[in-house]
């Protein structure tokens, strides 16, 4: 990670060019610089420097002015300036945005400790379902980065596909015809709940930036358009998050009215296969004691 700050420092940088940089540094060979991983999908440098370049970024220390390009921030100069002895995952946790990240939504302090577990110290078990979140977690990330750089339509196009995924709206034709077309105001869209079309759930759509929170009242307007159209259940979908007082208010009402934040959206997309695909499966086998059993 430190190797990548610096390289960082000197000026606005891609992965390749920066991969480049490493590669001299460290005097690497043909043969290193080319070695894969196990899967064979990817070069074993190319990969640590991009987890490295996601992982600073996730804790402040970089910036990405524009798609694929990464430089160095205010608070990565702050560390630069005074580098740890070891600039890595376990520092980083000491960052509280970082640290809320890499928790995701876990209330404990599992994924915290299995990073900070030595291998020699953690079971192959542990070390798997430590990398396994870190990876959810990084895809999580890109999904709603990718979607914020995406127009408001896109943004739109997302919820047809998880709605209809997720067994909503009948058919893709259909939610797409349904979705952002009503005209009401206050409301972005209107979905059936079945195939048939005998409930029919209200949708809102904020695209919004991290650290700007749906507050109350656009709760409370959603709320009075579902009045107003004799209405009973909704749906709020937003990229940030809600506000608590918005959350409590929703909570509270007759109409049922579900939020989604830019995490749930995220989780249900990797869950329904929406803008993601398989990259690599792996099948763990345990021993089958029934086998070897001769009673």
């Amino acid at each position: 990670m430190l190797p990548v700050l610096e390289v960082a420092a000197k000026a606005e940088t891609t992965v390749p060019l920066a991969e480049a940089e490493i590669a001299t540094k460290f005097g690497l060979s043909d043969e290193e610089r080319e070695q894969m991983l196990p899967s064979g999908k990817q070069r074993v440098l190319h990969n640590r420097i991009h987890w490295a370049k996601f992982y600073l970024t996730k804790a402040g220390l970089l910036e990405s002015p524009k798609r694929g390009r990464f430089m160095i921030t205010p608070a990565g100069q702050q560390v630069l300036a005074n580098p740890p002895a070891r600039l890595d995952t376990k520092y980083l946790l000491t960052i509280p945005v970082f640290r809320d990240f890499y928790r995701g939504a876990d209330d404990s302090e599992a994924v915290t400790a299995a990073a900070e577990v030595e291998p020699p110290s953690a079971t192959p078990e542990e070390v798997v379902e430590a990398a396994y979140k870190a990876v959810h977690a990084a895809l999580r990330a890109d999904l709603l980065d990718r979607i914020l750089q995406n127009s408001p339509s896109f943004f739109e196009q997302v919820i047809v596909e998880l709605l209809v995924a997720m067994g909503y709206g009948g058919s893709h034709r259909n939610a797409s015809e349904q979705l952002g077309k009503s005209g009401d105001g206050g409301v972005d869209g209107v979905i059936n709940e079945d195939i048939l079309g005998l409930d029919r759930v209200y949708v809102q759509a904020k695209r919004y930036a991290p650290g700007s929170a749906v507050g109350r009242p656009e709760i409370q307007a959603f709320t009075g358009s579902l009045v107003g159209l004799g209405a009973s259940k909704g749906v709020f979908v937003t990229t940030s998050t809600f506000s608590a007082q918005a959350v409590e208010f929703a909570s509270r009402i007759p109409q049922r009215v579900i939020l989604i934040d830019g995490r749930r959206l995220t989780e249900l997309m990797v869950e329904h296969g929406v803008g993601v695909r398989s990259s690599r499966v792996l099948e763990f086998k345990r021993l089958d004691e029934d086998f070897f059993s001769e009673d």
